[in-house]
């Protein structure tokens, strides 16, 4: 990696990446995201990591896109490759991880930072954290997959509403929304974001990633055609070592043991 900017531990079951510019509220550069899509591509090559965590150091999960990096805004084809060559392949690895992604939201997440939250498989947030679709602010429209995932969790109306007028969410509403699973008190986030990822860790893990793939198939696919996918996708499931534990759990009336293959 180029800098510290962005942290990855991934030496046990649970990665944390973290965004790590807190002076700037984790507002993304180019290099930044150069990296966090190389540290993504090191988890998913890490067979022991169950579970990857994404969070923000300090007050903010991620601010966006840092509007002092003037190159990227030099001129319309500067502006689209940002998005094509630093944004897209960041959203796309998160939505195709080998395993479950927990995003940890820990303060605001604005423009690009809360597309980040959203192509997570689980957010949690504080109930101090806020979401924002900041786009609009500055001329621009919603970018990172946040016009493809926004509606799909909200609704068209609400996700128009969001992106047209750019008025912070707070976490609790986010929650009610869809946006989060829950908003926990802050005194209690640490602790609980810790829970989530060491339940996800001793699950099974491909079980976990066919279900992201049949959730995210079904958004798209008509009913008949998505009945077929879920008898392929647990024929693939029926073939792991963590399929045949559960069911021989659940036999035994014992506690399963998953390995994740």
């Amino acid at each position: 990696m180029t800098d510290d900017t962005i942290l990855l531990d991934a030496a046990g079951p649970i990665a944390r990446l973290t965004l790590n510019r807190p002076e700037k509220l984790n507002s993304l550069t180019r290099s930044m995201l150069a990296d966090l899509r190389s540290a993504l591509d090191t988890v998913a090559s890490t067979t022991h990591v169950r579970v990857l965590v994404l969070t923000g150091a300090g007050r903010a999960f991620c601010a966006g896109q840092f509007l002092g990096e003037e190159e990227a805004f030099a001129d319309p084809q500067a502006v689209e490759t940002q998005i094509r060559d630093y944004y897209n392949p960041v959203v796309r690895t998160l939505r195709d991880m080998p395993m479950p992604v927990l995003a940890a939201v820990n303060g605001v997440a604005a423009g690009a930072g809360c597309s980040l939250a959203l192509a997570c498989d689980i957010a949690v947030a504080t109930r101090s954290a806020s979401f924002l679709m900041a786009f609009s602010s500055i001329g621009l429209v919603p970018d990172a997959g946040s016009t493809y995932m926004l509606p799909r969790i909200v609704g068209s109306a609400r996700a128009l509403g969001l992106a047209m007028l750019g008025e912070p969410v707070p976490a609790e509403t986010a929650a009610l929304w869809g946006l989060v699973l829950e908003a926990v008190r802050d005194e209690a986030f640490v602790a609980r974001v810790e829970e989530i990822a060491k339940s996800l860790a001793n699950k099974p893990t491909q079980a976990l990633v066919l279900t992201r793939r049949a959730i995210l198939r079904g958004e798209t696919e008509a009913f008949d055609a998505q009945l077929e996918h879920e008898a392929a996708f647990q024929a693939d499931a029926i073939a792991t070592a963590d399929a045949k534990e559960g069911i021989a759990a659940f036999r035994e009336k014992r506690d399963p043991v998953f390995v994740g293959r």
